[in-house]
């Protein structure tokens, strides 16, 4: 119950289920999800922070850079069926179509220039 409850709320924020469906499409650097939500990097921190704790993302550390993704097949089942309700009830969004449009934009922008400018 404990493990639902703590899914629940860090899927219920609409920042986190924003970051879940670009995460959908690759690992990506914390300065590209600052980037594309416009958000401050402590708040998109924040963010990150909760999802771990959850064990929805994980993450790798390249020097002083974090480089999140989506948990992987070895995630127990329930994450996985959150990460699939996820998308499934947020694919066909407006706000997550606009999402996807950004993403591809700050993709083709170089990660160490964004990492400076965001002092990720």
């Amino acid at each position: 119950m404990k493990d639902f409850i703590t899914i629940a709320k860090a899927v219920s924020d609409e920042t986190r289920a924003r970051i879940l469906m670009f995460l959908g499409k690759g690992e990506l650097c914390v300065c590209q999800i600052v980037d594309v939500l416009g958000l401050a990097p402590s708040t998109v921190s924040k963010h990150m922070s909760i999802l771990a704790q959850t064990g929805l993302v994980e993450f790798r550390k390249d020097g002083r850079w974090r480089y999140y993704r989506l948990a992987g097949p070895e995630a127990s089942p329930f994450i996985r069926q959150a990460l699939e309700w996820v998308n499934t009830a947020l694919e066909g969004s407006p706000v997550v179509q606009e999402d996807t449009r950004q993403l591809k934009k700050v993709l083709k922008k170089d990660v160490k220039a964004l990492c400076e400018r965001y002092k990720c």
